[in-house]
């Protein structure tokens, strides 16, 4: 894992200014720095690295290719890397290798197969930058499912020059000189909706996250052009979409749409007893390939289903004990501390954990505007944080169980919404419609229970409904002051696009909340103590085989993840892990109304601060909060909202 960073027809000072956003991202990579520019002097790459694979200078980056054609910064690990350079030595592309790193395995293969065709035969996580010396071309490019970040944009700088770059980490960005990008307050709507600010889009105006699955390629000399907003709507039966217009193409080759589509089409046909064995052999197959490092490496455990799947076929394939790392909490009903304990023990793992306290979340907020350079307010960034600091104390590689609730079916809210659009569907929506407007342009909308009713009427399908849903309850609107502009990519998934309500919010999930909250949380937090991370439910094979299960083999009435816990009850004894779920999350609605955090948020969102910022209406602000200190009504957009003046305080020191 590394910080990768790139400025493209900079002038001169480009290596200076690389430099400073190397050491921006060193904690991406405390290892060793690169710093290199093209021989055209058209782009120069930046480098930190944390070194895993190949540990000698021979995998040491800004790399060039063995014809010197092509530069490459990278960030990731190709897990099967050992195959595609036995493929490319048979098949001649290269006459052998210089070292025995996947940068060098990687480079190769895009020279030698296209970058297209080279992606679609790997397995990993990756995030780089490639310059063609020849043809003046530059690609980027993220794995399948967005599991590393890649931010690229014109910066403006003050006086008015424009440049192109690129980086690992948006606060990178800042670190160039002269930098005077503007905050872009069309997203802040999509940012109170979610607690994140979703691809395409980022806090900053012309600065743009790359989507998952994707090359982008962009001629010299590199000028502007329009990022679309729904890159993959189009995308069926085909892994591929360009627009060649203005020097740049967009090629997509691997799409999570196009894999829920193929997947649904063509069915698992066997019992659900073969279906647990075949994903048991795609599960042990990916651990085994997410187990090779030259460094040490263990894993997260907490007490569910997920991440005790995960370290169970780890341990059946380690000849040692697996290094397992858990956080509890004080408070009982967040504690699964001593679940994962015994869960350990019955293991046989070499287990660690610690318990945190409201203290030490107060020593982490601090850090997280930094940490994560644009506003996020998922609040288990805390624990995620803590969790990997203390991991990263005894191994540099860990493994997670994360992405087993959207690829089996494992949250509560996907039943919940086919059972009320179960309810909703029989009646017109012309009816609907007329009820909704009588009950919002009435007294009726004074009562929030009645509100929300009014305004799920409106939905004209299930997806549509879920995001009403979270509109209506989180009351969100009326505190922004921004124009509610933007769509979010999850708004550009078709209704009945998949045979069940629920399949469709997971693929609804799986193309934003996971990579643009779940994913970016896991990278973020451990990248700022050093620590790789690595799913292994995000193995192509493990995604692609969890679309074809039918839902009645992911759950009933009563539970989800069926095909997976049979898996795990391979492994672990049912009452071990047969609780109900806690979620890995803190008490911060109660810790907001403690003293010291109470004193922290009110500075924070002090109403004379908030007008003379103009981002959010003071007023209603204050009465979010009044409703929290008072009545203890807890609302996210809180948290949000906090996270938001906190970073805004972080860049303006």
């Amino acid at each position: 894992m590394c910080g990768i960073s790139g400025l493209c027809a900079f002038g001169r000072d480009a290596e200076a200014n690389i430099h400073a956003m190397n050491l921006h991202m060193r904690d991406r990579g405390p290892d060793a720095e690169g710093i290199r520019t093209s021989e055209d002097g058209l782009v120069t790459f930046g480098h930190r690295r944390l070194s895993i694979i190949d540990l000698t200078p021979s995998g040491a980056q800004p790399f060039v290719s063995g014809s010197g054609r092509l530069l490459m910064t990278y960030n990731g690990e190709i897990y099967d890397y050992g195959k595609m350079r036995a493929q490319l030595l048979a098949d001649r592309i290269v006459p052998g290798f210089r070292g025995t790193s996947d940068t060098e395995v990687l480079l190769e293969a895009v020279e030698g197969y296209g970058a297209v065709r080279a992606l679609q035969q790997m397995k990993g996580m990756w995030a780089f930058g490639i310059y063609d010396t020849k043809e003046k071309k530059l690609l980027l490019s993220r794995d399948r499912v967005g599991e590393k970040p890649l931010y690229y944009g014109w910066i403006h700088r003050a006086g008015g020059e424009t440049c192109f770059g690129f980086a690992s980490d948006i606060g990178a960005f800042r670190e160039v000189e002269g930098f005077s990008n503007g905050i872009r307050k069309d997203v802040l709507p999509l940012y109170m909706a979610n607690g994140y600010i979703p691809a395409p889009y980022t806090i900053y105006e012309d600065i743009y996250k790359l989507k998952p699955g994707t090359v982008l390629t962009i001629d010299a000399p590199f000028a502007p052009f329009d990022v679309p907003a729904d890159l993959d709507r189009s995308v069926s039966g085909s892994f591929r979409n360009a627009d060649l217009e203005g020097g740049y193409s967009y090629e997509i080759y691997w799409s999570m749409k196009d894999a829920a589509r193929r997947g649904q089409s063509s069915p698992f046909k066997g019992t659900r007893e073969e279906a647990s064995m075949e994903l048991e052999r795609l599960l042990r197959e990916a651990i085994r390939g997410q187990m090779v490092a030259d460094v040490p490496l263990g894993a997260f455990l907490s007490a569910g289903i997920d991440s005790s799947t995960i370290v169970s076929l780890m341990q059946a394939q380690s000849r040692d004990k697996v290094r397992t790392f858990t956080i509890g909490m004080h408070e009982r009903d967040f504690d699964e501390a001593q679940a994962a304990e015994q869960i350990a023990h019955h293991l046989g793992t070499d287990h660690t954990q610690m318990y945190i306290t409201e203290r030490d979340a107060l020593d982490v907020i601090p850090k997280l505007a930094g940490m994560f350079g644009e506003p996020f307010a998922d609040s288990s960034q805390i624990p995620t944080y803590l969790v990997s600091r203390m991991t990263r104390q005894h191994v540099t590689v860990s493994l997670s169980g994360d992405a087993g609730d959207e690829l089996f079916c494992g949250y509560r809210s996907y039943p919940s919404l086919e059972r009320i659009w179960g309810k909703m569907k029989g009646v017109p929506y012309g009816l609907r419609s007329a009820a909704s407007d009588f009950i919002l342009h009435s007294p009726l909308s004074r009562k929030e229970v009645l509100r929300i009713k009014g305004t799920l009427l409106k939905a004209h399908g299930p997806l549509e409904l879920g995001r009403l849903q979270n509109i209506a309850e989180n009351n969100w609107g009326h505190v922004v002051l921004a124009p509610d502009t933007l769509r979010a990519a999850d708004s550009f998934l078709p209704e009945d696009f998949l045979p069940q309500v629920s399949q469709e919010a997971m693929l609804r999930d799986l193309l934003m909340y996971h990579p643009d909250d779940i994913l970016v949380k896991v990278d973020r937090t451990a990248m700022a103590v050093s620590l790789e991370s690595r799913v292994p439910f995000l193995d192509r094979d493990v995604v692609e085989f969890a679309w074809t299960l039918p839902i009645d083999y992911l759950r009933n009435d009563h539970e989800g993840k069926l095909v997976l816990k049979d898996v795990l009850y391979r492994y672990v004894p049912k009452d071990l892990v047969d609780r109900p779920k806690k979620g890995f999350s803190i008490p911060i609605q109660r810790w907001l109304r403690s003293e010291e955090l109470r004193g922290w948020a009110e500075d924070l969102i002090a109403p004379s601060k908030l007008k003379a910022e103009g981002y959010f209406d003071a007023q209603q602000v204050r009465r979010l909060w009044e409703d929290l200190q008072q009545r203890g009504i807890w609302r996210p957009q809180i948290w949000y909202i906090l996270m938001f003046e906190n970073w805004l305080g972080y860049i303006r020191k």
